[in-house]
């Protein structure tokens, strides 16, 4: 059983950037995609970004398009989230899963979810 594990997360002014990392414990990633979400008070959970197993394919929703980059370390079992520009509206939970399917953005097509790690973004 995989364990998923988020940090990075802190509080930036708009406009600034943070990196967030997810580490896998307990086993590699293996074949898995891995997926980004974030979920807002009030708010559903919502697709950020995904990465292929072996990296060589994302997939992102249009809201951070071009301002966040998803990338992953096989080495080191770790997955990333460069946020760049952020906007107040990018203020959430944030949360790793993995799935079978990098070009989904569907919440039930990803598991093993990590706790979260909160991004605030001030205006």
């Amino acid at each position: 059983q995989v364990q998923l594990v988020e940090s990075g997360g802190g509080l930036v002014q708009a406009g600034g950037s943070l990196r967030l990392s997810c580490a896998a414990y307990g086993r590699t990633f293996g074949s898995y995609a891995l997926g980004w979400f974030r979920q807002a008070p009030g708010k559903e959970r919502e697709f950020v970004a995904a990465i292929s197993w072996n990296a060589g394919s994302t997939y992102y929703a249009g809201s951070v398009k071009g301002r966040f980059t998803i990338s992953k370390d096989n080495a080191k079992n770790t997955v990333y989230l460069q946020m760049n520009s952020l906007k107040p509206e990018d203020t959430a939970v944030y949360y790793c899963a993995e799935g079978l399917n990098y070009h989904s953005d569907r919440v039930a097509d990803f598991g093993s979810w990590g706790q979260g790690t909160q991004v605030t973004v001030s205006s």
